[in-house]
């Protein structure tokens, strides 16, 4: 098997540095990369975009490591991006530090820009002839997610038949959107690669059990493009929201500033007026607020961070008739 580290794009810093952004490549011996790619046998499994959310790096491991422990299942071509934004990585923030920008609003870039309009342009180019990729984020440092994959409407009759292998609880489609034309996946799907954007976990962390779930989900995927020999069997049937942008997910906001304490963990189910935890004041000792639940569904996010705001993000519900 072909196991190596490949630069994808460096460009040169101050103080005799670079930037530098790797992949790594798993391939059977002998196997012709063209002959691969016309085949529809490269996957790419693409995380770090946003340098705070590190659920991706965890996957990254256990495939590269799953690879090599049966390297004669392998037909096709792997690609692990592990650190798209290195810096932001290594500082633990969101974007890329010291230029105030979001990597995700930077595709599909441009050979003549900037220093980070070039890199996302040279990330665009090694994409051409994958076959699927899969672009893995977490949620942010206040939110726990359940395993999802979130499809614009645009890209859907291409994009949830490949969701529903990929062993994930949820598939959201969601309307199209101006700033959506400037992330990663958007550019991708307009130029005809099919990418799924995974969201799950919390910001700063790792869970391990949702990593291993989605690496299952990611060998399902493989087997049936043929890059992969052995059957899977991923155990988690999706439910798919197709009005994601309209009435079936409800959104809980705090309604005074405080500490909310929850009382769900997400994945439950909940009926209407059911508590989703309260907002108190430490100081006073008083109960400031009780979150209840607007309709009967699935709580599918919930707060972590218990400091919030008046209108901070407390939760989300998908609603019993969008269940199914």
């Amino acid at each position: 098997m072909i196991d190596i580290v490949e630069t994808v794009v460096k460009t040169e810093l101050p103080v005799d540095e670079e930037l530098k952004i790797q992949k790594h490549r798993l391939m059977p011996d002998g196997a012709s990369v063209k002959k691969l790619e016309e085949e529809s046998k490269r996957i790419a499994i693409v995380t770090g975009i946003h340098g705070d959310e590190l659920e991706g790096q965890y996957v990254c491991y256990e495939l590269i490591n799953r690879i090599r422990n049966n390297s004669d299942a392998l037909e096709g071509i792997v690609d692990i991006y592990p650190a798209m934004n290195p810096f932001g990585i290594d500082n633990i923030t969101r974007g890329i530090p010291a230029f105030d920008l979001d990597m995700n609003r930077l595709f599909p870039g441009n050979d003549n820009g900037d220093m980070n309009e070039y890199i996302a342009a040279e990330i665009m180019k090694d994409m051409e002839g994958t076959a699927l990729v899969f672009d893995i984020h977490a949620s942010n440092i206040f939110l726990t997610e359940v395993p999802q994959i979130r499809v614009n409407e645009q890209h859907k009759d291409a994009l949830i038949p490949l969701a529903r292998m990929a062993n994930v609880d949820f598939i959201w489609v969601h309307g199209a959107s101006t700033v959506l034309e400037s992330t990663f996946a958007h550019s991708l799907n307009s130029r005809g690669i099919n990418t799924l954007v995974v969201e799950m976990g919390v910001g700063m962390r790792i869970t391990k059990e949702y990593g291993d779930q989605l690496a299952e989900g990611i060998f399902s995927l493989m087997f049936q493009l043929g890059i992969w020999k052995e059957e899977t069997h991923p155990d988690h049937n999706p439910i798919v929201c197709n009005n994601g942008s309209g009435h079936d997910v409800y959104y809980l906001n705090a309604d005074v500033s405080g500490v909310f304490m929850k009382e769900k963990t997400h994945g439950a189910m909940i009926d209407k007026d059911e508590i989703i935890g309260v907002i108190v004041n430490p100081l006073t000792g008083d109960l400031l607020s009780t979150i209840k639940a607007p309709v009967n569904g699935w709580l599918f996010t919930i707060r972590e961070y218990p400091v919030v705001d008046e209108g901070s993000l407390l939760g989300r519900i998908l609603c019993s008739e969008a269940l199914g």
